[in-house]
């Protein structure tokens, strides 16, 4: 596949993660060792500041991702929450009903993701204004390559800054926070430092000993849950710490050379490029969906394991990247929303729909019957990625069937010109109908 291809694929379709690569990789650095100076825009609350602005609910506490039955209880799950909302202690990933609960007169919305890529075009029109080297990191993140102002004063920078906030404000009527750094890495964080429409600027050692180096290591893109455990074996806990004991340690956990990279990271030592024209591949690639209504109904929950195979397939081709080995979770309608995980191996790495589907379906069932015959209502169910390679590797013992290639690149043709649902196979249309996180599934 051609890279220009990637662009004809909606790889930001029903993804709720902010983050779609998770560490600056080796290819993402500049060769040369070249100061340079970073800007980082983050867009606050972006969902939901989209939403008060689209229907004047300024001021209002705002949860993307719930809605109210005709009896007035709430449902679904909160994605993301205003800050009106969050002041209350409205969370992410709290029950609709639970966040209903805390504030009766919360306002929900779904999420509508046309509306709020439009907004980020808009947003990406602007930025290529104050700067010819622009990455569209997410939908409401940005990086800006800033070098050219590498001399100036923090003062004017701050001039800089915050005529770019203005601009923003003036054309899109929203908010950000903005951070600026001599390392990527560290202008993320420092766009975190003073949210909601924060300005923080780190330019020198003292500023990083201040204001970076107290933050805890998993802070750091590409230090997850399980690397963050590691080092603190270590006693690596905040960034502090990882100046402190050097690269030693990281290289001893995670490899010689991924781990200086991580260290590089964390310490604000790497020389990452201003990606202006490259798509993000992210480590795992995952969909996840919570019914509006709990089912007993296995034909329902059958058609949402089709429609999440065929969502996570078609991200994966898009990202031309197979996988091996997989995960699937059955979530159940409990006292404490628990649920059944198991991992499973296709025959191959692969990215076509029919491979994983014949794989996970037998198993999946056989949960969900069980639960079903103990009464135990069906929830939501996920599907996520474990091992992933690029697509263009080959196997020894192990080809997927030209025929069935062939099938599904016809396929994402008419749905990537035509729309997403095009083309779909029959047992989509026996999942769950009602409400859900997202317009566009309503």
């Amino acid at each position: 596949m051609n890279p220009n291809e990637y662009q004809d694929y909606d790889l930001e379709q029903d993804v709720h993660r902010i983050t779609l690569y998770s560490t600056v990789a080796k290819e993402h650095q500049h060769v040369s060792s070249k100061k340079r100076l970073y800007l980082h825009l983050d867009m606050n609350c972006f969902y939901a500041q989209v939403e008060q602005r689209a229907y004047n609910l300024y001021g209002l506490p705002v949860a993307m991702g719930g809605w109210r039955k005709e009896n007035g209880i709430a449902r679904g799950i909160v994605a993301t929450a205003s800050y009106e909302a969050r002041a209350l202690g409205i969370k992410t990933a709290m029950s609709a009903f639970e966040a209903s609960q805390i504030c009766p007169y919360l306002v929900f919305m779904q999420i509508d993701y046309d509306k709020y890529k439009a907004v980020s075009r808009e947003l990406k029109q602007i930025l290529d204004t104050f700067s010819p080297d622009v990455e569209k990191y997410s939908m409401d993140e940005y990086f800006l390559d800033i070098t050219f102002l590498l001399k100036k004063s923090r003062s004017q920078l701050e001039v800089f800054a915050q005529k770019l906030k203005r601009a923003i404000f003036h054309r899109l009527g929203l908010v950000c926070s903005v951070g600026i750094a001599t390392s990527k890495t560290y202008s993320k964080l420092a766009s975190d430092l003073m949210k909601p429409q924060g300005l923080s600027i780190i330019l020198t050692p003292d500023d990083a000993a201040q204001y970076i180096y107290p933050l805890p290591v998993d802070e750091v893109w590409g230090i997850g849950r399980r690397r963050y455990q590691h080092l603190q074996k270590y006693d690596i806990r905040t960034i502090a710490d990882a100046v402190k004991q050097g690269k030693v340690p990281f290289q001893k956990l995670f490899g010689k050379m991924q781990g200086q990279l991580f260290w590089e990271t964390i310490t604000g030592r790497d020389k990452a490029r201003v990606l202006t024209d490259e798509v993000h591949i992210p480590e795992e690639v995952s969909y996840m969906h919570t019914f509006s209504d709990w089912t007993v109904d296995p034909d329902a929950v059958k058609g949402e394991i089709v429609k999440a195979v065929r969502k996570v397939c078609y991200r994966m081709r898009g990202y031309q990247r197979k996988a091996r080995r997989w995960g699937c979770h059955i979530r159940f309608q409990e006292a404490h929303w628990e649920g059944q995980s198991f991992v499973f191996n296709t025959p191959g790495f692969t990215n076509l729909d029919d491979y994983v589907l014949n794989t996970c379906l037998p198993e999946t069932m056989r949960i969900v019957n069980s639960a079903l015959k103990r009464n135990i209502k069906i929830r939501g169910v996920g599907l996520y990625t474990i091992e992933m390679q690029e697509a263009e590797q080959g196997e020894l013992f192990f080809q997927e069937s030209d025929q069935v290639r062939h099938l599904y690149r016809a396929t994402d043709c008419l749905n990537n010109c035509y729309g997403p649902d095009t083309v779909a196979k029959a047992a989509i249309h026996e999942s769950v109908k009602g409400n859900t996180h997202f317009v566009n599934r309503s």
